[in-house]
């Protein structure tokens, strides 16, 4: 079972100050993998009006520099943003700053105002994803290559390449995973059975039957629920409103589950966001599938530093001690044979 702590950076007017997100994000990271998580995760977003988190590369190397054993995963990095020879330099010094601790989920990207603020169009996004697959591929075996007519060669050499997993819902994205990446990562696990399909039709070894199982994508631990609740509520809000209007640029509709309004109780119960007791946390992660993924976001859309650090230190405490027994790192991918 997977343990992850997961940071996107969302600062809005009413939470906290930004510089203090991020000096606790490094902090927070620290504490992870002092007690054994198994991954930080980041995200990548570009010209929101809360500041989400746009350049994890240096974040990905600030975390290597505070940690010592745990994964370092942006999840996911906008390829299609991205110039690859740069990305190519910038990869390989944090997986040697890390020393071979990265993970890279590489996506596409959604958002068209993302697209146009980098000068690059929507339209191109698989073109451009898929070439920088085959630069990075090309960039880590360590000899000169031709890129658009140059000759180029990236060093450092990375002593290990990164793993270089591919992002995405839709089960075009599934069937090329198979083909050209080192593993799927699927937001919720949608089109496993098409990316498993895929490689067995290929000849590669069976990735299982199913995605790690994901529990929810917030949870803080106290001893007063409804306190807690009250002060999580308008940050939870602010991160799904947020995303709903994402998805009506993209696709000119709302979209997800609440695509028609966020009502507070509807977000509660959902499931998605939980507050729960120390021994209601402990009942919830031994209740999951030794193949799943455990998250805790605790600066959820810029709440305060010392509101998410009172949870943590109280999930080492009381809830920690029962489930640490469960922690392993969950396999990228079989090896090819």
């Amino acid at each position: 079972m997977e343990f992850v702590i997961s940071f996107d950076m969302r600062a809005p007017p009413f939470g906290a100050p930004v510089e203090l997100l991020y000096r606790q994000a490094l902090n927070m990271s620290a504490w992870a993998d002092d007690i054994g998580f198994n991954v930080v995760s980041l995200g990548e977003h570009h010209g929101t009006d809360d500041g989400y988190l746009p350049s994890p590369i240096p974040m990905c190397a600030a975390i290597a520099a505070r940690t010592e054993r745990v994964k370092i995963r942006p999840n996911v990095l906008l390829a299609p943003l991205y110039e690859p020879i740069k990305l190519a330099e910038d990869l390989s010094v944090v997986q040697l700053l890390s020393g071979g601790r990265l993970q890279v989920v590489i996506g596409a990207g959604y958002r068209p105002t993302e697209f146009e603020m980098f000068g690059t169009h929507r339209q191109e996004r698989k073109a451009r994803y898929l070439e920088v697959f085959e630069v990075l591929r090309a960039a880590w075996r360590g000899d000169a290559f031709e890129y658009r007519g140059r000759e180029v060669r990236i060093t450092p050499q990375p002593v290990q390449p990164p793993p270089l997993l591919l992002g995405g819902a839709h089960p075009a994205v599934a069937r090329r995973a198979a083909r050209i990446a080192d593993g799927y990562f699927p937001p919720g696990g949608e089109n496993w059975h098409v990316y498993r399909q895929e490689r067995l039709a290929l000849g590669k070894p069976d990735p299982g039957e199913r995605f790690h199982k994901l529990g929810p994508i917030y949870t803080h631990v106290t001893h007063d629920v409804e306190a807690a609740w009250e002060t999580l509520l308008p940050h939870a809000v602010h991160c799904v409103e947020s995303y709903t209007q994402w998805t009506v640029e993209a696709y000119g509709r709302a979209s997800g589950p609440f695509a028609s309004g966020v009502d507070p109780q509807n977000l509660r119960n959902s499931g998605a966001y939980q507050v729960l007791t120390p021994e209601d946390a402990v009942t919830l992660i031994n209740g999951m599938p030794d193949v799943s993924t455990f998250i805790l976001t605790p600066l959820l859309g810029g709440i305060d530093p010392e509101f998410a650090w009172q949870g943590l230190r109280l999930f080492e405490r009381e809830v920690w001690p029962h489930v640490r027994h469960r922690s392993s790192d969950l396999p990228i991918q079989p090896v090819d044979g």
